[in-house]
This record gives C-alpha cells, sequence and structure tokens, in this order.
C-alpha cells in the first residue's frame, strides 16, 4: 500500500509548471499555423474495393477512419474513391444501407460525414445506416473543425433560414458554430453547406455578424490554411484524370506497385526519376488487395486505348516498401506509408 502511494506524483499547475520553466503537455502545441497562399494541391486516389475485404460493419467503419486520419494528418486536400473492378456491387438494401452493397459509396459517405466539421453534420448528414458507427471514430480536429470560442477569418456555415420581414428575400442566417447569429447577404436554400470570410479579427460586441460567401479552396489559396478534403468517386482507373477538377489536369501522377522503382528516388535530385518541385497538382494513386493492374484489367477505355501495362499510366511508377518483409501491404497501411514517404517531396514544394 506504502509503496503504490509513494509513486504517486503531483501534476503541476500551469502557472507553476511556467514559474519552473518546464514544457506545460496539457494542451496541444501542434496547431497548424498558415503561413501564405498555396495554389498547390495534393490528391490521393484509392480503390472502394477495400471495403469489401473487411467483414463487418465495424470493421468498414474503422478501415475508413483509418484513411480519414491519414488524409487530414497529411494535409490531403482531394481523396478519389475509384471502382477497380474488384468488388461485386448491387442495389442499396434497405433505408440506403451500403456497407455490404456498395463498397465505393460506403467508404466515400464515410470519409465525407468525417470530413465536415461536427457542427454541420446533423443538418448535412440525416440518420443514415451507413453512418451508425461514424460518430465513434477518431476525431480529425482539422483546422477547420473549430470550436465555439476559436476565431479564424474563414468558417463553413449551413443555411438555416432565410432572413425575417423584409430581409426574408435578401439575407440567410447560417449555423457557424458561432454563439452570434451570422448572416449572408444572399438567399440560399436551407441546408446549403458554404465556406464564409468573417473579420480578421473577433468583434466585441456579440452582435449579429455579416459574412462573405467564398469558394472552398479560398482558405488554402488566399491564406494557406488546410481546409479538409474534397471528396468525389470515379468510375475506373481512366476517370480518375479524366474527371479532374483541375484546369490542366494533375502535373504529377504517381501509380505504387511493388514492380516500381524505390520511392526514394523521386526525392533524390540525382535520379532521372526526381520530382521537381514545381508541380501545382500531385496524385498518389494506390491499388486493392490485386494491385493497379486489375484496375487496368478493368477499365475499358484504357484497355481500349491499347494501355498494357499500368505504369504506362502514370509519369512516375514505384515500390513504397522494397524488399517488404510481408508477402502483402494492406491498402490502409499504403495510405500512411505513400503519404509518409512522399511529405518530403510536399514540404520541398511548400517552401517555393
Amino acid at each position: 500500500m506504502s509503496g503504490h502511494k509513494s509513486k504517486k506524483r503531483k501534476v503541476a499547475s500551469e502557472s507553476e509548471s511556467a514559474s519552473n520553466g518546464a514544457v506545460d503537455t496539457s494542451k496541444p502545441s501542434a496547431v497548424f499555423k498558415p503561413t501564405k497562399g498555396r495554389q498547390h494541391t495534393l490528391s490521393l486516389a484509392l480503390p472502394g474495393s477495400i471495403i469489401a475485404n473487411a467483414a463487418t460493419h465495424d470493421q468498414k467503419s474503422a478501415l475508413a477512419g483509418q484513411i480519414a486520419r491519414a488524409c487530414a494528418v497529411f494535409c490531403v486536400d482531394e481523396v478519389v474513391i475509384f471502382d477497380d473492378g474488384q468488388a461485386v456491387t448491387r442495389a442499396p438494401e434497405r433505408e440506403g444501407y451500403t456497407a455490404f452493397a456498395d463498397p465505393n459509396f460506403f467508404l466515400y459517405h464515410v470519409l465525407s460525414y468525417l470530413e465536415t466539421p461536427p457542427h454541420l453534420r446533423k443538418a448535412l448528414f440525416p440518420m443514415h445506416p451507413d453512418l451508425k458507427t461514424a460518430g465513434a471514430l477518431p476525431s480529425l480536429d482539422m483546422p477547420h473543425h473549430l470550436r465555439s470560442d476559436e476565431w479564424c477569418p474563414y468558417r463553413e456555415g449551413v443555411a438555416v433560414r432565410q432572413g425575417r420581414g423584409s430581409e426574408a428575400s435578401s439575407r440567410t442566417l447560417l449555423d457557424c458554430g458561432l454563439p452570434q447569429n451570422v448572416y449572408l447577404p444572399t438567399p440560399l436554400e436551407e441546408k446549403t453547406r458554404v465556406t464564409v470570410k468573417l473579420p480578421n479579427e473577433r468583434p466585441t460586441s456579440g452582435h449579429d455578424l455579416a459574412c462573405e460567401a467564398v469558394s472552398p479552396d479560398a482558405p488554402r489559396e488566399e491564406a494557406g490554411y488546410y481546409w479538409g478534403y474534397g471528396i468525389r468517386q470515379a468510375s475506373s482507373l481512366s476517370a480518375i484524370f479524366t474527371d479532374c477538377p483541375y484546369d490542366g489536369g494533375y502535373d504529377i501522377s504517381v501509380g505504387t506497385s511493388e514492380r516500381g522503382v524505390p520511392v526514394q528516388t523521386i526525392l533524390d535530385a540525382a535520379s532521372e526519376a526526381y520530382v521537381e518541385p514545381t508541380w501545382d497538382h500531385l496524385l498518389i494513386v494506390l491499388g486493392g488487395v490485386a494491385g493497379l493492374e486489375a484496375a487496368l484489367a478493368a477499365d475499358s477505355d484504357l484497355k481500349g486505348a491499347g494501355v498494357s501495362d499500368p505504369k504506362e499510366v502514370f509519369d512516375r511508377w514505384v515500390n513504397l516498401v522494397p524488399s517488404q518483409g510481408s508477402r502483402t501491404i494492406r491498402t490502409e497501411e499504403a495510405v500512411w506509408i505513400s503519404l509518409t514517404a512522399m511529405r518530403p517531396l510536399v514540404e520541398v514544394r511548400n517552401a517555393v
């Protein structure tokens, strides 16, 4: 008993820690701090078929949660869920449940939910069986997931209702997760998500706030904030490229395979595979259980164009883990590995 008690330590208060010169570890220090506007983006594409390999709903949701966490940690701007033809899909089950019917949509649905700021979820995501355990997944805690007492010149809001009286047709009340009412001086349909710009400093009064609607890219392009990931579905491997939302497409596309060159070569300035830090839109594509070879085999457009080797589709074809000890690397593992391996590429580009 006495031995147990002797191991107890007194927890110093914040003021005591400061006076002792000790580091206060009670609060997070790794808060995202923007430095300058950023035009370039990082995209990640992976097949929804990986969800079909998880046996239970909880495992499927947890898998989606792992992917979302990796995307948040490494500031992925776009996630593409593509159909690699390796999972049978059918019509949704009762009440639209897709976990066992359409793995591509299920992954898209859960990732969309997790990216959405918590104060918007009730309005934008009605009760759905796909999301029955999503609330228990680890928080992404991204810069746009703001607390009510935090101030940022940008926020995500949802249209709650039109203004009242004579203002009904000219402005919209938004829920932006703030204690004040926030109004947009334009009419919006109820439950519309919108990115808004507010004053740089928190107003001293609690009066209603007027805001300006901006592009979802504005926080990144104007101020350099990481503002979560956009997400879309692609019907095939080739559709990742043909449906690209960026003008001019992706500058650099990186396909992953155990038959590729070591990933370090694209980081080595002396290598022919080196990626210069001048790109605007970088895309990383991961395969499923059968690899990107299977995705190519299921893509009629690429096969019709005479593409016989998946490495022909990409600018770089890399092996994430040369001499791997396990026979296979799971896609959810490859997400973390690829984003970690290519982080230096992004950091160099950020510094330009």
